[in-house]
């Protein structure tokens, strides 16, 4: 049974939805990694999905997010960062994603995938890589429910958050509110204690080593909020 509840940024008042991600986790026990943070107030599960061709790593597929939607009721929130992402959104349906994100540098047709994720009926998102302009995505935000801003450059967790990508997060904050859209804001890259001062007006927080890192979960996740 997919998740059926709330998606638009007023799913979470006073504070933002977290999702942690799952790739700073210990896989060899994910199902009591993912009930761990789900315990300690996480909102979403974030899925890194990798290729090793669209990035230069390769990480979690479609059998991993059916084992998970076996164990947990929390939504399985999935970034593809894959080549050709029409050719595994079929999958990442049936295996019971709740929301697929796609990269608009990854694939020639982004309406097709885009209508493709919500016809299978999952939340559709749509991101960028850093040095990506805000631009490209703009054309596609009323097609979509997210937009998640990478403050790394795709491939690897535990890298450092970049600065430089404030200002596009703040940018898109004012497009989405002077179109009046439900879009929620997502943030992924280096996003812990120190850096959350500077993702004001985001409505999800993706973190991985900052929560799964943390001796104290529940502390790492409300410092997040």
């Amino acid at each position: 049974m997919k998740y059926q509840g709330p998606w638009p940024r007023e799913a979470k008042l006073g504070g933002v939805l977290l999702a942690p991600s799952i790739l700073s986790s210990d896989f060899a026990h994910l199902a009591s990694e993912v009930a761990s943070v789900e315990s300690h107030g996480a909102d979403w599960v974030h899925v890194d999905v990798m290729d090793n061709h669209f990035v230069p790593n390769l990480t979690l597929g479609a059998p991993i997010v059916a084992s998970l939607r076996r164990h947990t009721k929390m939504p399985l929130d999935c970034h593809l960062m894959v080549e050709n992402p029409e050719k595994l959104i079929p999958d990442f349906l049936k295996a019971g994603a709740d929301g697929i994100t796609i990269h608009v540098e990854s694939t020639k047709d982004v309406a097709s995938c885009l209508r493709s994720i919500r016809e299978g009926g999952a939340r559709c998102g749509i991101t960028l890589r850093p040095h990506t302009k805000l631009g490209e995505i703009l054309p596609f935000l009323d097609q979509v429910d997210l937009v998640l801003v990478m403050t790394v450059e795709p491939g690897f967790g535990g890298q450092s958050f970049m600065h430089n990508q404030v200002e596009k997060i703040k940018s898109l904050r004012e497009t989405i509110d002077q179109r009046n859209l439900k879009v929620v804001i997502q943030v992924d890259g280096g996003v812990n204690e120190a850096t959350r001062v500077y993702v004001e007006g985001v409505d999800c927080i993706v973190a991985g080593s900052a929560v799964f890192g943390a001796s104290n979960r529940a502390a790492a996740l409300k410092a997040l909020s």
